[in-house]
């Protein structure tokens, strides 16, 4: 990637000396992929921001190596864009990108996937779904939203991985890591305890093998709301007010 070196001291946030340290045990490259993938998902680095390898690296404690090839993997997974001249920029996630890509995609990527799971899951495939909802409970009394997206993006994981279907698992993957980043910016208006409740009800009707019903819930699930700019009640794609509680679906 191309590389401003005049960087400004505000090139990265304070942050990111605090909470990006490479303290996970894993080969040192992705634990560099993964702290500066989680501090943008965590909006510790504003769309439009500059990632300079030079600051990085410091931040970081590691060299410019891994945050290079760090950064090329964040923009084959599409939250950093190479802008000539200027080196790598954080790329946001858009309300439109959201309700017009996003979304449909996962519908069409899921609906097909599930489909096929509950005619082969076992017992211990809903059991491991059952433990993804214990974590995501435990970090729901933590109010962790990070942990509660991880263990949310596993559950899907789990059943798509189920349908032995490897094509649409590939493609579901590509697009997980945005997943995860408008996941964590609904998620900032949503109750976490009500994100939990969704996926016991998500995993009840997966278990009556039931694919109208499974579906149908699926489609519930996948609803995202729109956060108004204005702080005021959210709304549906449609306009209309959002239903609180248990209505209010991710």
């Amino acid at each position: 990637m191309d590389e401003v070196e005049d960087v400004t001291p505000d090139a990265v946030p304070a942050t990111a000396a605090d909470e990006g340290r490479l303290t996970r045990t894993g080969p040192r490259g992705q634990q560099v992929v993964e702290a500066l993938r989680n501090e943008i998902i965590a909006g510790h680095f504003e769309p439009g921001q500059r990632l300079i390898e030079a600051t990085l690296s410091q931040e970081l404690g590691t060299s410019r190596g891994p945050v290079r090839e760090a950064l090329r993997q964040l923009e084959n997974e599409g939250l950093v864009m190479s802008v000539p001249y200027k080196g790598a920029v954080v790329l946001g996630v858009s309300d439109e990108e959201v309700q017009e890509v996003l979304i449909p995609i996962r519908l069409v990527l899921e609906r097909y996937s599930f489909a096929r799971a509950i005619k082969v899951m076992t017992d211990a495939d809903f059991a491991e779904l059952g433990k993804q909802i214990w974590v995501m409970e435990r970090a729901a009394r933590e109010n962790d939203l990070l942990k509660v997206v991880e263990a949310d993006l596993r559950f899907h994981d789990i059943v798509m991985s189920s349908a032995e279907q490897p094509h649409t698992i590939q493609i579901w993957r590509t697009i997980w890591p945005r997943i995860r980043a408008y996941f964590f910016r609904y998620g900032r208006t949503a109750s976490l305890e009500v994100m939990v409740d969704e996926h016991r009800e998500l995993l009840d009707v997966l278990q009556t093998r039931d694919e109208k019903r499974v579906l149908q819930q699926l489609e519930r699930h996948i609803v995202v709301r729109t956060p108004p700019p204005d702080g005021g009640p959210a709304k549906h794609t449609d306009g209309k007010a959002a239903p609180s509680s248990r209505q209010a679906k991710r």
